[in-house]
């Protein structure tokens, strides 16, 4: 792993913030201590980062809300949250906002870095591959710029949107298997991650509805087709 990644933490108990950041200073990531969410986002705006860590309880501006902020105006930065409780409305709130991963408290600070390295190594790995369009019926799906395109309106997917449908197109017309889909996009096959799948099916359901020929359906037991005329194009 890259260690000259920038890494926002937005994180307000101050002893367990600066512990933080010597670990990931430790580890070769470079990382910037910010107290509440309103310090976080103004830092974000002035910096350049290749993830963010941020707490969900937070005095000024919670962690949910910044990440909303952070994701209006960068839709591809990985987020993570750290989480006193493992309540999975929160969960969930979390990966609807667009989040990569979450790790509740207590968490070892190995585990945190594990899960950070697995984050970045997904990103890298999409933006490592190759360029590829995907025709799905009327619309245009641009798996590196993250965008789908009909007519003359282009729509803005988050990471894990983009990476959903891209599994959806890879497996265009045929099954999409839920566990492959699960440690693909979220390392875990867990009830959190598989309920946040089905968010993203939901949305992904909304943006192709604009094309009558495109369906995403369940297959009981199994997992998603994509059912769509279309195909890949480099």
């Amino acid at each position: 792993m890259d260690t000259n990644l920038k890494i926002l933490l937005c994180e307000d108990d101050e002893n367990l913030g600066l512990l933080l950041r010597e670990f990931l200073q430790a580890k070769g990531f470079n990382a910037d201590l910010c107290k509440d969410g309103e310090i976080g986002y103004k830092t974000f705006l002035k910096n350049k980062y290749d993830l963010c860590v941020l707490d969900v309880m937070m005095p000024k501006k919670d962690g949910f809300t910044l990440a909303q902020e952070i994701r209006n105006v960068n839709s591809e930065v990985p987020i993570m949250f750290l989480t006193a409780k493992s309540i999975k409305e929160d969960v969930l709130q979390g990966f609807k906002i667009g989040a990569d991963d979450y790790i509740t408290k207590p968490f070892s600070m190995e585990e945190l870095v594990m899960r950070i390295n697995a984050v970045l190594r997904r990103v890298q790995g999409k933006r490592d591959k190759e360029v590829t369009l995907y025709r799905i019926g009327k619309f245009t799906f641009d798996t590196q710029k993250q965008v789908l395109i009909a007519n003359d309106s282009t729509t803005k997917l988050t990471t894990k949107e983009s990476e959903l449908l891209t599994l959806l197109c890879e497996h265009l017309n045929d099954v999409l298997e839920r566990n492959y889909a699960l440690k693909t996009i979220w390392v875990d096959d867990n009830y959190f991650n598989a309920r946040s799948m089905d968010v993203y099916i939901t949305k992904l359901r909304k943006l192709l509805k604009q094309d009558p020929d495109i369906e995403i359906i369940n297959i009981h037991g199994k997992g998603y087709k994509l059912i769509a005329p279309g195909g890949a194009s480099n």
